[in-house]
């Protein structure tokens, strides 16, 4: 058994005893901000001896202009590649101490990450003060194109050749009106990365690479003062940049009802039905989780037991309510089994969203579906990565790093009636977006 296994274990086992109530949870927490503008929220958990170091940057796909989609990504991997006092690859001296070391990018947001071993967290905060404030000076033409070729083929990997990918951009173009900054994939276009220049990405690093516009969380294993004295010490002296506009709001109508067609080098057609839905933490965002739950959540949930064990017309179904800070889509894919058709599938997923639409879920089902997203609230707070990332949402989203009682609440609070509520508002005949992807024809031997 390897060390991080056994910490997985231990921790495992300090969260077994949940609180009684969604009120009783916390996560104890220090906010506090540098005179440049850096927020900094502390988390103490002494009960193994490793600390997480988590960045967020303020900074998503939604924020950029267009003809400069993809740079948001472009900067999760021009960040590993080196500053000013470190110019090598930003995991060498942390991988070999058995860190866990990444980052994201999505709409909202892009993080960066380590988990290392308490007595390396000074290392992990003088690394990423350096890559904030001295990312430029190391920055090449060199690194710029590397990087921009990695970007462009984890495009091709991810979005163009693996089997159904294409319908991703399909669905977003189709949900989001023209203008809308969730239109545009995260990855970004082939175009306007190759069209990038070393002075667009650096004024892009200089716009939102900012103290004014990052909150930093340590969780773990760590002194309070030693952290706050480093974090002065290292993030301190990094200038304070010019005020970020971020994309905060968004509205678009609700998109007419269409069904697009495409064709892939698949074996089997897929079906995927999309419908715009509340924001994350707007009200019905945790029905429509619970909703998903309900619909394909195990064996016996219904989309599957009607679908894939009884009527043996789709391999899989999936449900989920995609949330997001501007708009949510709420989506239920299903492929098609052999010897079975697209219009079989699309048929019986009607009738049975239609049924929960009128009916709504017995009291059963809800309690069940709680419960499971309850496991899941509380596993996530297990690990020191979870609890920073839970932090740093509540933080970005409300303002609040302590919101995590507020967020199980509103689980907690979600009845039949609720559920039968917003399925019966998002998922309308006259709004929904339908993507089949279906086997290319083969061609016939010469």
């Amino acid at each position: 058994m390897n060390c991080w296994t056994r910490i997985a274990l231990a921790i495992g086992l300090i969260a077994m005893a949940a609180p009684a109530s969604a009120a009783d949870l916390e996560i104890p927490f220090e906010k506090y901000e540098l005179p440049n503008g850096l927020e900094v929220v502390l988390s103490q958990d002494h009960s193994i001896p490793v600390v997480h170091v988590e960045l967020w940057y303020h900074v998503g796909s939604k924020d950029e202009v267009q003809g400069r989609s993809g740079f948001a990504h472009l900067f999760e991997h021009l960040m590993f590649n080196g500053s000013k006092h470190w110019d090598d690859e930003y995991f060498a001296p942390l991988q070999p101490l058995g860190a866990q070391i990444n980052g994201s990018t999505n709409t909202e947001r892009t993080n960066y990450f380590e988990t290392v071993p308490s007595n390396a967290l000074e290392l992990a905060l003088w690394l990423e003060a350096d890559r904030m404030g001295f990312l430029l000076p190391a920055l090449t033409e060199e690194k710029l194109a590397n990087q921009r070729d990695v970007v462009r083929n984890e495009r091709r990997q991810n979005y163009e050749i693996r089997p159904y990918a294409k319908s991703r951009k399909a669905i977003s173009e189709a949900v989001w009106p023209e203008g809308h900054p969730y239109r545009h994939l995260t990855i970004g276009t082939h175009e306007d990365l190759e069209a990038a220049t070393l002075q667009d990405v650096r004024d892009f690093f200089t716009t939102w690479y900012v103290p004014n516009n990052a909150t930093l969380t340590v969780v773990g294993d760590f002194s309070p003062d030693e952290a706050k004295a480093w974090i002065e010490a290292y993030f301190g002296p990094l200038p304070k940049g010019a005020e970020p506009s971020p994309v905060t709001e968004a509205d678009a109508p609700k998109p007419a009802a269409q069904t697009i067609d495409l064709t892939d080098a698949v074996q089997l057609p897929r079906v995927y039905n999309v419908w715009r839905s509340p924001a994350l933490l707007a009200d019905g965002d945790a029905s429509l989780d619970v909703l998903s739950s309900i619909l394909t959540s195990g064996k016996s949930s219904r989309l599957y037991k009607r679908l894939v064990f009884e009527d043996r017309i789709a391999k899989d179904v999936s449900a989920a309510q995609y949330s997001a800070g501007l708009g949510s889509t709420y989506n239920v894919t299903a492929t098609v089994a052999p010897g079975h058709t697209v219009d079989e599938v699309s048929a019986a997923l009607a009738e049975e969203l239609q049924r929960i639409a009128t009916e709504g879920p017995t009291e059963h089902e809800v309690e069940r579906s709680i419960n499971n997203w309850q496991k899941r609230f509380f596993r996530t707070l297990e690990s020191v990565r979870g609890k920073s990332g839970s932090l740093q949402s509540y933080n970005h989203h409300t303002a609040d790093p302590g919101f995590v009682a507020q967020d199980l609440a509103r689980y907690t609070a979600v009845t039949a009636a609720s559920v039968q509520k917003w399925a019966a508002a998002v998922l309308q005949a006259e709004h929904q977006v339908t993507v089949v992807v279906r086997p290319e024809e083969k061609g016939g031997e010469e």
